[in-house]
This record gives C-alpha cells, sequence and structure tokens, in this order.
C-alpha cells in the first residue's frame, strides 16, 4: 500500500501525518495538528513535527531495531538531533501504531480520539526531551499529559492521579 500524506500547516506550525494503513476513524490531520499545537503553545516559534501512522508489522519492525523490543507498540518518538551548524525548526517524528492504539483505548474504556490525543501529546512531549524512567520524571510527565488535555478538554488517562 502506498502511505498518504497530508500536511497542516499554519505559519509556524507544520504537523506532516503520513497515513501507511486504512482503519476505520484515523484522526485527521487537524485533530494531530491541534493536538500537537496544544503541548507546543510556542508563540511563534517555528516548528515541525511528522507523524507516522502504521499497522501492527511496521511498529514491531521500528521497535525491535529501535528499541531492542519484539512486538508493535502504541507510540515511539524519535527526536532529530541537528548537527550544530544546522538550523532547524524539525523537532522529530513519532510513529503511531493503528491497531493498537484502537485495542487500548477499548480495554481502557476510552474513546478512541481521546487516547489518539493522549498518544500524540506524550509522543511530542519526548520530542521535548521529557521522560518516564525514574519516578519524579515519570510523575512530572504525565501531570503535563494530564494539564495539556484538560486544555484540550480530555479527561486524565491516568486514573489513579486525582487532579
Amino acid at each position: 500500500m502506498k502511505p498518504m500524506s497530508a500536511t497542516k500547516p499554519t505559519a509556524m506550525l507544520q504537523v506532516e501525518v503520513q497515513y501507511a494503513v486504512s482503519a476505520d476513524r484515523l484522526p485527521t490531520p487537524k485533530q494531530f495538528h491541534r493536538w500537537v499545537d496544544a503541548v507546543l503553545n510556542d508563540n511563534g516559534k517555528e516548528r515541525e513535527v511528522v507523524i507516522r501512522i502504521v499497522g501492527d508489522a511496521e511498529s514491531a519492525r521500528l521497535n525491535e531495531q529501535f528499541r531492542h523490543r519484539p512486538g508493535p507498540t502504541n507510540i515511539l518518538s524519535f527526536p532529530f538531533e541537528a548537527p550544530d551548524a544546522v538550523r532547524t525548526s524539525l523537532l522529530g517524528d513519532l510513529v503511531i501504531c493503528a491497531p493498537i492504539v484502537a485495542g487500548e483505548a477499548h480495554e481502557q474504556g476510552k474513546t478512541a480520539e481521546a487516547h489518539w490525543a493522549h498518544m500524540t501529546v506524550h509522543g511530542v512531549l519526548h520530542l521535548l526531551g521529557f521522560d518516564h524512567i525514574g519516578e519524579q520524571d515519570a510523575m512530572l510527565m504525565e501531570q503535563k499529559e494530564i494539564d495539556i488535555l484538560h486544555t484540550l478538554g480530555i479527561a486524565s488517562p491516568y486514573r489513579e492521579i486525582i487532579r
């Protein structure tokens, strides 16, 4: 299947969305743009993000290659690190596995849109350098996710955190 691609530009934020799979109810480029913009909220800074929507096989291959873990995963984040002499507005790439996100949304009793938004926010925070390896880092990142999702009208994805 030939991937479809769509870009939703504004003067300062470009979000390129590549659809490498066909599935019901995938978010639109406009939705992805809104979710990325909610994280960045850069007030004039130029930024670019590429989001690729994939199936299980591509997700598994990338997960094995870059994280050395078997099987597909919900999201992979690839921050772009330009050489010192290169100026770029590219933050990096997100690879989101459509079947995993759909399954997780169903299992967790969330709407598909809320889970797609959460995965997008989570991935962009990784592109900005946030992580959840240590307990304090995880708490900080989760709180950022909760706050950003709240601005989008989406409830906390973490049931154990009371807001």
